[in-house]
């Protein structure tokens, strides 16, 4: 029996369903993901603070550097109704899981800048409101020195003026956010906010400003990823093979009902990897 009609139909079948897939991970499991990996990320914080274990700064107990997406600090928002776990890092792949620390600056709480980024719209979009914050609002930030409150200076956009430099010992909070249609990301926005709780030691990042990789700076994608995308690209492909050979001989509703299941979990795999190479601020 000639192979040719199952193999055209099947690949237009399973091209349609990637893409399905692709939205459906975007749109709906993301969320998901995201509040589950909160939770961890909540769980591993709480254990850490209570034991007085928790980062200090770029760099664990044994001087390694953090790993990345390593929970750092808790974020709250209270005009926005935000609480989210920080993660170490903000490439695609750790702002899956929430906001990240941009890892070239200082801690929150500690005198100097912090930044932290997190999404607009994907994977729970825990900035998707920031804009809505208006000076005066209060931030807090608990890490491993402590509880920092933080009071909002004003919100930026591309070629908006730069907030005064910073003198002292004085402290400043920047989140950074996409600006644009959800999941059309234009430019880049931030928040300012100035530290009004005493300052902690300055702790000099292991990472010197502005010596992040290419795949954690504002939204950029992560190229690393193409490897894994590849690799559950290869295995759908294989899947699909299999699927045209146990169609012709089981037939089209029997095979279908094998394959959905199977494909479907590695279409969501290869939607997810891919997904990480668009912009991290998503």
């Amino acid at each position: 029996m000639a192979l040719g009609p199952y193999l055209t139909g099947s690949a237009l079948t399973v091209l349609g369903a990637l893409l399905a897939a692709f939205l459906l991970q975007l749109l709906v499991l993301s969320p998901v993901q995201h509040a589950q990996a909160q939770r961890v990320s909540y769980a591993s914080l709480r254990s850490e603070l209570a034991q007085a274990i928790a980062p200090v700064g770029q760099v664990d107990g044994d001087s390694r550097v953090l790993a990345l997406g390593s929970p750092v600090a808790l974020l709250e928002i209270p005009a926005l109704g935000l609480r989210e776990v920080v993660g170490e890092g903000t490439t695609a792949g750790v702002l899956t899981a929430g906001p990240g620390h941009e890892r070239d600056s200082v801690l929150p709480g500690q005198a100097g800048t912090s930044v932290i980024f997190g999404r607009r719209a994907a994977y729970g979009g825990p900035f998707r409101h920031l804009e809505q914050l208006r000076p005066g609002d209060r931030i807090t930030v608990q890490t491993g020195l402590g509880s920092h409150t933080y009071a909002v200076l004003g919100v930026r956009r591309g070629g908006d003026p730069q907030p005064l430099a910073l003198s002292g010992s004085s402290g400043r909070l920047t989140l950074v956010t996409a600006t644009g249609p959800a999941y059309r990301p234009t430019g880049v926005l931030r928040v300012d906010a100035e530290l009004t709780s005493p300052a902690q030691a300055h702790l000099v990042p292991v990472i010197p400003v502005g010596g992040v990789p290419a795949a954690e700076r504002a939204l950029a994608g992560d190229q690393s990823e193409w490897l894994a995308v590849m690799l559950w690209g290869q295995l759908l492909v294989v899947l699909t093979l299999l699927l045209v050979w146990v169609r012709s001989r089981w037939g089209r509703w029997q095979s279908w009902i094998v394959a959905v299941p199977v494909l479907g979990a590695v279409g969501v795999q290869v939607a997810d990897h891919v997904s990480r190479l668009l912009p991290n601020l998503l």
